[in-house]
């Protein structure tokens, strides 16, 4: 008869206490590797920094070209502001998703101060939203380039064209593999 502090039995049916030392050892080293996954979420803090000075940069040349550049150039500039800010959302999505499903809870300093998402957002889920966002910063470059269709050979606008209905239909793929695997969030 073992009692409970007995190590579990092997699939040989045998009671190892090496094994289990060696077992609990293997998933301690495993469990803790998630915390290699930290500096990478910081790296993307410092990202979305320099994120932010190209997008400073770009607001004050678009504020100093307003009176002088056509109404396509200040779109075409604006473009550029919103393709910025997704990227931005992307960042900030795939750092508090991450580290939250990943490395660890984030603690009490962030009550009241969280996202209501945040927490609430599965894999299955970030995969769509990441695609979404993915979607958009295509679907602005499309834009962009038709903004320039003088200026560009049908060959560009081709790919352009082709690589936004590629992320389409990748999106489209993996929303309905998602629901057809139960998730359906």
């Amino acid at each position: 008869m073992t009692s409970p502090t007995d190590p579990p039995p092997s699939p040989d049916g045998e009671t190892h206490a090496g094994h289990s030392k060696l077992a609990s050892a293997i998933e301690r080293g495993i469990l803790a590797s998630r915390w290699l996954l930290a500096p990478l979420y910081l790296g993307l803090t410092v990202s979305l920094l320099l994120l932010l000075v190209k997008f400073v940069q770009g607001t004050v040349e678009l504020a100093r070209q307003t009176g002088t550049e056509d109404a396509n150039k200040l779109i075409t500039g604006i473009l550029s502001l919103v393709d910025l800010s997704l990227m931005g959302n992307l960042l900030v999505m795939v750092m508090f998703a991450g580290y939250e499903n990943f490395v660890s809870r984030f603690g009490e300093i962030t009550k009241g101060n969280r996202p209501d998402w945040m927490g609430n957002v599965g894999f299955g889920a970030l995969k769509l939203k990441l695609m979404t966002s993915i979607i958009a910063i295509a679907a602005i470059h499309m834009l962009e380039d038709f903004m320039h269709v003088a200026e560009i050979d049908n060959r560009e606008l081709g790919w352009s064209v082709g690589i936004l209905v590629a992320f389409v239909v990748s999106g489209l793929l993996l929303a309905l593999m998602d629901r057809l695997g139960g998730s359906g969030h």
